[in-house]
């Protein structure tokens, strides 16, 4: 069995090797079903699960269409409700971000090969020349393209834009909620120590 580099925690340099079966086509579909607290989370159809003893997010390879990494939330047997909220709102943005860009991207390609085929049908070429390469075109001619692509579809391109400063200002807003929490909690623990 071959072993490929591909996940490794969020914190840590050292990847840890895995088997190339241990991802499945489906390794990008977001945050999954939410994992109750003390419950290890079913990895969004990653097909691995992270050690037990991983106190640790962890991050997988760029997906194929999106690009983007999918991560594997920890979920801490403690989880107050305050840091599961956190953790749904990391969840649903990263589903969100995965979704838009899995779509962006294929309508980006499939576009793209459409200008390419009409351009090179213009000029009487075919896809491929007699060598079988691949044809294309000169980056003048792809630059019409870049610019009608972004042309067309600045609307989405703004509305994903506002939804992601939404989304991660409430993400910010609860981290800072959370952290607070902590630091009062610590500080508790602390007096009471001292006063001991």
């Amino acid at each position: 069995m071959a072993t490929a580099r591909v996940l490794r925690p969020g914190g840590c340099r050292r990847p840890l090797l895995l088997s190339s079966a241990s991802f499945s086509s489906s390794a990008s579909s977001g945050g999954g079903r939410a994992a109750e607290p003390g419950e290890q989370p079913d990895n969004a159809g990653l097909g691995f699960r992270p050690p037990a003893h991983s106190h640790s997010d962890w991050i997988g390879p760029p997906d194929k269409h999106s690009n983007l990494r999918p991560i594997i939330f920890y979920v801490s047997p403690e989880e107050s409700a305050l840091e599961r909220r956190l953790r749904e709102a990391r969840q649903e943005a990263q589903a969100s971000n995965q979704r838009f860009w899995a779509r962006h991207n294929r309508a980006f390609r499939q576009e793209k090969e459409e200008f390419i085929y009409s351009r090179l049908k213009a000029k009487g070429l075919e896809m491929r020349d007699e060598s079988g390469q691949k044809a294309t075109l000169n980056a003048e001619e792809m630059a019409d393209f870049y610019k009608d692509f972004l042309t067309k579809n600045f609307k989405k391109h703004l509305q994903y834009n506002r939804d992601w400063y939404k989304r991660n200002f409430r993400i910010t807003f609860l981290m800072g909620q959370v952290a607070l929490v902590r630091a009062l909690r610590w500080l508790r623990r602390r007096k009471k120590n001292v006063e001991q």
